[in-house]
């Protein structure tokens, strides 16, 4: 094995600033992950050419795929900084290549702005109601086989891999993405929640809503989570219909 690791980094000092690409070889050690060879640059800062830098700006938290923040570009795939190893990366004497997500304003280096997705989760009412702190007694039961189709969607980190992937979320569509339908199916589920389920599905026929989807099925493929996100998109595109439907009959 080599005793070093290239890695190209596209880096960017602020959100208006010309994006550049920087070049660093740090050492190697096994079963590293890209944050800590991102840590590693940190460390000593400094290109293959032996220019000061400085260290790469980038969101992290957890370190073990729960919080989501620490998404981006490598080797040009939208994955997850703390689980990505780079000995499965490595190809050859091939640069490993980090960029932010393509999809987001970029903040500094590899950090971007993702407050879209809490945005849409906003206007879908992502949460379950409930008025004041007092003591509401247990909540309704629910039978394990609802249970059991609620809880993969409540593994939802917010990474928004499945926004980045999508060739529908755009500027021109201003689709809400897969990671806000699958909340609006897991809310609506909910005995509490449900209270607010017609409010969230018309608000999925609005402008950028579920109808914006092309079931291209990326957001399936690459959910780090791996939610069964078409299988929501399809439950609510019922379920919006039905809605419709409901709504017309009723003015």
């Amino acid at each position: 094995m080599p005793s070093t690791i290239k890695v190209e980094i596209k880096r960017q000092a602020t959100p208006d600033a010309a994006s550049t690409t920087e070049k660093f070889e740090v050492p190697y050690r096994p079963n590293m992950n890209i944050t800590s060879l991102l840590g590693e640059i940190a460390l000593n800062p400094t290109t293959i050419s032996g220019q000061a830098t400085t260290p790469i700006s980038y969101d992290s938290n957890c370190l073990e795929e729960i919080c989501g923040s620490c998404a981006m570009l490598i080797n040009g795939k939208a994955r997850m900084a703390c689980s990505a190893l780079v000995d499965k990366l490595r190809t050859g004497d091939e640069p490993i290549t980090l960029a932010p997500l393509s999809k987001f304003p970029v903040v500094r280096d590899l950090a971007v702005d993702r407050s879209v997705l809490f945005q849409n989760l906003k206007a879908v009412k992502a949460w379950v109601p409930i008025d004041g702190t007092y003591d509401l007694g247990a909540g309704p039961r629910q039978i394990p086989q609802i249970q059991e189709q609620r809880y993969p969607l409540s593994n939802c980190i917010s990474c928004t891999i499945c926004m980045e992937v999508c060739p529908q979320f755009n500027d021109s569509t201003n689709f809400v993405g897969a990671a806000t339908i699958a909340q609006v199916k897991l809310f609506n589920m909910d005995p509490a929640g449900s209270v607010l389920k017609e409010e969230r599905l018309r608000a999925l026929a609005g402008d950028g809503g579920i109808q914006e989807c092309g079931f291209a099925q990326n957001c399936v493929e690459a959910c780090p989570k791996q939610l069964p996100l078409t299988e929501a998109i399809s439950d609510m595109s019922r379920d919006v219909i039905v809605q419709g439907v409901k709504d017309l009959f009723t003015r």
